[in-house]
């Protein structure tokens, strides 16, 4: 049987106020079932990939392939593909736009033509899952970020996809919020939904993930789990990330003595 869910090959892509491609002939496979971590600086490709996954960006070239068939631009291919594809954006604000929570969550399942009471179902079990119920005829505007982020994530589950998109899930969120995020994101997991995550915390992806993607000047630098990855240090520096505290610390355990004085010196400083 065949685990790919998502095929990237040879993809390019320019936006016009641009000279240098965001996509630079990235090729890629995505496997079923997995937990992606999508790793590289801001301007690496990643969030162009994402757009290009479920049709928001069209590659001038290469093609997008989804469960083995390319994608389909139109209108309706597209409705098909957003349905199995969803994305939550770093910034909610970019994808809330209706006047209430429920009336936001319940846009995606009315849109893919779900009757009236089965729509208004959906959103009471994912706004139950989710602990966002009291906030169901609170318009979104006046949400907090952390909120936002929780009824953009509503926003994708509801409509039950095979892929979830996160971009920097955690961006902007107090430790509150991104622990709720991340036990979002492991439930999701456990339901064999496949994830696929942009971040800049080496930390979380080093436990979290099941394969890292390294995205360097729009194209896949390399792949592999984790350990690959982190232990590769000719990597890591074209890449500008850093290895994982824990492997630091493997590595050079003077790292944790010191961490423990400079702790100690705050706590004592402080009294």
């Amino acid at each position: 049987m065949n685990d790919t869910i998502l095929k990237a090959e040879n993809l390019c892509y320019t936006y016009e106020a641009d000279d240098r491609p965001a996509l630079d002939g990235l090729s890629l496979e995505l496997h079923r079932g997995k937990k992606i971590a999508c790793m590289g600086s801001n301007g690496s490709g990643k969030s162009t990939f994402f757009l290009c996954c479920n049709g928001i960006l069209r590659p001038d070239s290469g093609t997008v392939y989804y469960n083995n068939l390319p994608l389909d631009y139109s209108k309706k291919g597209l409705l098909n593909i957003r349905s199995k594809i969803g994305i939550v954006f770093q910034d909610p604000d970019n994808q809330l736009f209706s006047a209430s929570v429920a009336q936001e969550i319940s846009f995606g399942p009315m849109n893919l033509g779900f009757s009236e009471s089965d729509t208004r179902q959906m959103v009471s079990d994912i706004m139950e899952k989710l602990g966002i119920t009291p906030f169901a005829h609170k318009p979104v505007h006046a949400l907090s970020g952390g909120q936002k982020k929780l009824v953009a994530i509503a926003d994708i589950l509801v409509m039950r996809p095979e892929l979830i998109i996160f971009d920097e899930p955690a961006a902007a969120l107090d430790p509150l919020h991104t622990e709720l995020v991340h036990d979002i994101i492991g439930q999701v997991t456990k339901e064999g939904i496949t994830v696929l995550m942009a971040t800049h915390d080496v930390n979380y992806a080093f436990e979290w993930a099941d394969e890292i993607l390294v995205f360097h000047n729009g194209k896949l630098l390399d792949s592999g789990s984790p350990d690959e990855i982190f232990s590769n240090d000719t990597l890591l520096e074209t890449a500008s990330l850093k290895p994982p505290i824990v492997l630091s610390i493997l590595k050079n355990p003077e790292i944790l003595n010191t961490y423990s004085c400079k702790r100690k010196h705050t706590f004592t400083h402080s009294l």
